[in-house]
């Protein structure tokens, strides 16, 4: 539950969404996968970045909107994702330096 609490904290934070589909989609997969490899399928950061990228499901694959709205609130309700702010590219760095960190910590505990 921590995820999705986490990702509407996330939409509340004014930033830039990224431009290209097609590469948020291929690198949050890899990831998760990545996570998956190194943690374990089950460990909770595994389970932890399913759960906060679960949301934008939606914005991918077609799923029902009652009374055409999108189901994840911070989606759905107006003021609660805040565009502007941080840079995509601040972002992808930010993402890029936490995903690592949290790979190598995974990496040294098998040791």
């Amino acid at each position: 539950m921590l995820g999705l609490a986490l990702h509407a904290a996330g939409d509340r934070v004014p930033h830039q969404d990224i431009g290209s589909r097609r590469f948020e989609i291929a690198s949050g997969v890899l990831g998760v996968l990545a996570l998956g490899v190194v943690r374990g399928p089950l460990d909770a950061a595994t389970v932890g970045a399913v759960a906060a990228a679960a949301p934008d499901v939606e914005h991918v694959v077609r799923l029902p909107r009652p009374g055409g709205r999108k189901l994840f609130p911070s989606h759905r309700i107006p003021g609660l994702h805040r565009p502007g702010g941080i840079s995509a590219t601040a972002q992808l760095l930010i993402a890029g330096l936490l995903l690592g960190a949290v790979l190598g910590a995974g990496l040294r505990r098998e040791r």
